[in-house]
């Protein structure tokens, strides 16, 4: 089964979220000038601080005490507002490109109608440059806010091109999840992995996606080596041959650690990363599910590849864990002993053969592997004992197996050279040797 883009988790950072906004107070005064000539405070007056570059938004409006004061604060730094002052009886009045910082801002308004300007208004005329005569020129920031806002303002910057970053490599993710999948369907596994592999780049260590491009990669190169194996078992050159061997070692071999990278990645994976403890677990069990198969095929082909050994020592009895299937996890064990076998580690295959016969002492498979890997132990280690059980344990698969079980005629043949050079005969008995 391969995995989606429903799958992948986006990571982007809020400059909120990831930085300490900070700010500054912002202060001033409101005050009519009558027809008359004489100048009041105005008491009560609405002044709302609307933002005025690139994102819309806008502050807690204020409003004037009896001495026309009005008081912001915190303005956070690095965004601008422009100030719109309402009122009973005056015209309302906009001051733009205030800051965080910005103190002794003198507002002077005239008699009016008392109408109110809405957002939209003031940020045409702040655009337009369509607003009545403003106030004195605000106060400059001092060297510290001039400091504090220089470090935020880099801050900011650093985190918007993180996002930038994220955008891209998520909108590369999703195109290679998409277009690796389409291949695979079609099965040009050499084009599924190659869009596999440029997914991974695009964000090597994000467990939010990493790992489903992992996960399908290894089953693209699993179907890969399968079809390679199925042509390099007809060649006859010698030559070709092996080297068509080689490349389906080499793809199973891959395939086993883009799974082991992918657990090492959902191992480590926080819930803000992937929020849905299912999706980790789904995940967890396609790598472990992937990695079972891929050394499964290791065996059957006889292409193990022994430096992903210790992988298949930890993994496969993680496998065995999680499965609930009896059978399988029967499977499963058998898989690890073959692997054993097949890379020449007589000594850890007899170990887990015999812990598959503890629990099914008539699984052929089973009885075949440990005798094959006793016989060759006892001729490693010229120990009679071993060659003598491993005859005893052949000659019990000899007699219950079918003649077209894959071993029977390399078990027969094996009897039949342990009589001829060593003296040994199968025997009956019922008691098992321990190595």
């Amino acid at each position: 089964m391969l995995f989606s883009c429903a799958a992948i988790l986006t990571a982007f950072v809020g400059v909120g979220d990831a930085l300490a906004q900070g700010g500054a107070p912002v202060r001033g005064t409101v005050k009519l000038t009558k027809a008359d000539g004489t100048v009041v405070p105005v008491a009560d007056a609405v002044v709302e601080a609307i933002q005025t570059d690139a994102t819309k938004g806008g502050l807690p409006s204020a409003k004037t005490n009896k001495r026309g004061e009005f008081n912001f604060v915190q303005f956070p730094y690095a965004k601008v507002y422009a100030l719109s002052i309402s009122a009973p009886g005056i015209t309302p009045e906009i001051i733009p490109g205030v800051k965080a910082g910005q103190e002794g801002i003198n507002v002077n308004v005239k008699e009016g109608d008392g109408r109110k300007w809405t957002e939209e208004e003031v940020r045409l005329a702040v655009s337009n440059a369509s607003r009545p005569a403003t106030s004195e020129k605000p106060a400059e920031l001092t060297a510290e806010q001039k400091k504090e806002q220089a470090e935020f303002e880099a801050k900011k910057a650093a985190v918007e091109e993180g996002n930038k970053k994220i955008e891209a490599a998520n909108a590369t993710i999703s195109r290679t999840l998409k277009e690796g999948n389409e291949a695979f369907t079609a099965k040009n596994y050499d084009l599924a992995v190659s869009k596999y592999d440029e997914g991974v780049a695009a964000s090597p260590d994000f467990a939010g996606s990493a790992p489903v491009l992992l996960n399908n990669r290894g089953a693209a190169l699993r179907e890969r080596a399968v079809a390679k194996y199925n042509q390099a078992v007809k060649l006859t050159d010698a030559t070709a041959k092996i080297a068509g061997m080689g490349a389906v070692r080499a793809d199973l071999g891959m395939a086993v650690e883009g799974y082991n990278r992918s657990l090492t990645l959902l191992r480590a994976a926080t819930a803000e990363t992937i929020p849905d403890p299912k999706v980790k677990e789904a995940n967890i069990n396609q790598a472990l599910n992937g990695v079972r198969e891929a050394f499964r095929l290791m065996a059957a082909t006889e292409q193990v590849d022994d430096t992903k050994l210790d992988i298949a020592k930890i993994l496969i009895p993680e496998y065995i864990a999680i499965e609930t299937d009896t059978a399988k996890k029967e499977a499963a064990k058998l898989i690890l002993a073959d692997i054993y076998r097949v890379a020449g580690d007589s000594d850890n295959a007899i170990a887990e053969y015999r812990k598959v016969l503890e629990t099914s002492p008539d699984n052929l498979d089973a009885m075949v592997g440990l005798g094959l890997s006793l016989v060759n132990a006892g001729y490693i280690n010229n120990n009679k004992e071993q060659l003598q059980e491993g005859s005893n344990v052949l000659g019990k698969f000899a007699s219950a197996a079918p003649d077209t079980h894959k071993y029977k005629n390399d078990a027969v043949g094996l009897i039949e050279n342990l009589k001829n050079e060593q003296k040994i005969a199968p025997q009956k008995t019922t008691t098992r040797r321990k190595n």
